[in-house]
């Protein structure tokens, strides 16, 4: 069989196993363009809709079950309904949700944050990374007087901030400068051009949406070094990465940001985003201190999100429960790159800790350029290969471990890897 029509078989047989979930996307369809509001979700033929969900496990309005190995693209890195965050959510509902005022739990969230991340002398809340990414920018340039950005091309931070070899027609208008990644000498180049009206480099230690494509220490060490020489802003987005560490990757590479923009799991999986960094960057939203910028958001310290957040960090994610969670990932991603190898497939997975992503071609990968020859239809076969053996990743390849997903559940899960044959 041709990789053709296996996959049109593959669609066949997943759309025939899932009506109730194509009579709802059909019904989606009349009233949400696509079918969704959040496209990452979208895949051919249609996707699964879920009606539950707990601890690692989903299960659709069709009744099948799946191991979760997706964790909501890293926001749900603890799981579903860990018990100490839906207590804390639960209490703070309890005492009002719409105050309209400020409140004990942000303060103390702040203060966990701070101690986690030597680099962030203050922060401030968002609900999401895409607006925390926003708001690191716009300091940014007030702070520098500049207004040319440094990007990258594959980087994606958020969905107004969203890269492939130029910005999306959605993203933001910036004057932006698109590099290419683990390229310092490219990035050196635009410096040399334009060091005097560059406000900031805006980095992922790990590309993670554009494939789990892990920066080098030597060009991440680089671009602070350019930072420093043209006195411009270092923001690391740490969206995905803080999980690697409770330093999150700035804290295992030894390079201190001037900004970091954080999000996704910190609220135990409720909306959430935050950004913080240098006291003098961040005294620009301070009037006591002269600052002149202002910060709305109406949900920026909502309860939920703030007394999750706490409990998050101290009763959930110590030390220890990361460091097993990135240990399991990495032999996670070893085990599945001796798999294919040894089937003699053109796939491979890159990524750091509990974050990967497959790729269907033979590696290393260090930058978008390795992946333009590689074949799509192979990553779309093992999605459905996975998905109808009980095992939820992204279609595009992506996976994010929870800190519930055990190693019987990753010898599972490589015992199904085993089986995988695109030729069959």
């Amino acid at each position: 069989m041709n990789l053709d029509a296996a996959v049109a078989a593959a669609r066949h047989d997943y759309a025939t196993k899932r009506p109730r979930s194509r009579d709802w996307t059909d019904r989606a369809r009349t009233v949400q363009p696509g079918g969704n509001t959040r496209s990452v979700l979208d895949f051919a033929p249609f996707p699964f809709r879920a009606e539950r969900a707990e601890g690692h496990q989903l299960v659709d309005i069709d009744g099948h079950h799946y191991i979760d190995l997706l964790g909501n693209y890293t926001a749900g890195l603890l799981g579903h309904s860990p018990e100490p965050v839906l207590d804390a959510a639960r209490a703070a509902l309890e005492s009002g949700w719409a105050l309209g005022s400020v409140h004990t739990n942000e303060v103390q969230f702040a203060e966990l944050l701070a101690l986690r991340f030597e680099s962030i002398e203050q922060v401030r809340f968002t609900n999401s990374g895409t607006e925390a990414n926003l708001m690191a920018l716009a300091v940014s340039t007030h702070h520098t007087q500049r207004r040319k950005i440094v990007v990258f091309a594959n980087g994606y931070h958020g969905g107004v901030l969203t890269f492939g070899a130029g910005p999306s027609p959605v993203s933001v208008p910036h004057d932006w400068q698109v590099c290419r990644y683990n390229d310092l000498e490219d990035v050196s180049r635009t410096f040399e051009a334009h060091g005097d009206e560059i406000a900031a480099i805006l980095v992922e230690p790990m590309q993670g949406s554009g494939g789990c494509i892990a920066g080098s220490p030597t060009f991440l060490t680089g671009l602070r070094e350019l930072c420093d020489r043209h006195e411009s802003l270092l923001v690391f987005d740490e969206v995905m990465t803080s999980r690697f560490s409770t330093a999150g990757a700035q804290g295992l590479l030894g390079i201190r940001p001037d900004l970091t923009t954080l999000g996704k799991y910190f609220a135990g999986g409720f909306t959430f985003g935050a950004f913080g960094g240098r006291a003098d960057v961040m005294a620009h939203f301070d009037p006591a201190a002269g600052g002149e910028l202002g910060h709305a958001g109406t949900f920026n310290n909502n309860v939920v999100s703030m007394a999750a957040g706490v409990a998050t960090l101290t009763q959930v994610l110590s030390g220890e429960v990361l460091q097993t969670t990135h240990e399991r990932g990495n032999r996670l991603r070893n085990s599945l790159n001796e798999i294919f190898s040894a089937k003699g497939l053109a796939m491979h997975v890159s990524g750091v800790g509990s974050l990967m992503g497959v790729h269907g071609t033979s590696g290393p990968i260090t930058s978008a350029d390795d992946l333009v020859d590689a074949d799509d239809r192979l990553k779309e076969l093992f999605f459905f290969h996975c998905l109808d053996a009980g095992f939820y990743l992204a279609r595009r390849g992506f996976i994010a471990l929870s800190i519930e997903i055990t190693d019987a559940d990753i010898e599972a899960f490589l015992a199904v890897v085993e089986r995988f044959d695109p030729g069959s």
